[in-house]
């Protein structure tokens, strides 16, 4: 997807995934849902910025993207280094970032919403790991139930 507002997924991951040889199309974010309807989308494959016990905390829009897929019956799996979990906070104690109201108002200099209206810009969002179907990491696939400790307690391969 192109994850706006900053177009991290066009700008990014698109860029990443093509200069590695792997078939890539982007797509709006907002269609996800509909091609999933259509059986256009076999698996969804997320990153991720924090993992803890219970939830994936990773761009906005990764939540929604695990209600459909779950709902269409479709994989969710999520690809991240062990450097990302963490295994002292839970999915209630993590603040998500509010990002600048300009990030939506804004393309370049041209204004795209009138100044009277605000915004909420949140960057990241979580999705409980009941959601997950598996978790890629370095030390090899981790399937459900979590456990952090685990994870973080394996070897590479493994």
């Amino acid at each position: 997807c192109e994850t706006r507002p900053l177009n991290q997924g066009s700008r990014l991951t698109a860029w990443e995934l093509s200069r590695d040889n792997i078939p890539v199309k982007t797509i709006t974010d907002s269609g996800a849902a509909f091609l999933m309807k259509r059986g256009e989308i076999d698996a969804v494959v997320v990153g991720a910025d924090r993992i803890t016990h219970d939830a994936v905390f990773n761009k906005i829009g990764t939540y929604m993207h695990a209600v459909c897929a779950k709902h269409h019956e479709i994989p969710f799996y999520v690809a991240a280094p062990t450097s990302t979990f963490d295994a002292t906070l839970s999915e209630k104690d993590v603040v998500v970032e509010q990002r600048d109201r300009n990030e939506l108002a804004k393309c370049g200099d041209r204004l795209l919403m009138p100044d009277s209206v605000d915004a909420i810009n949140y960057a990241f969002d979580s999705t409980p790991v009941e959601l997950v179907t598996a978790i890629f990491t370095e030390k090899g696939a981790v399937m459900p139930p979590f456990s952090v400790d685990e994870i973080l307690q394996r070897k590479v391969g493994i």
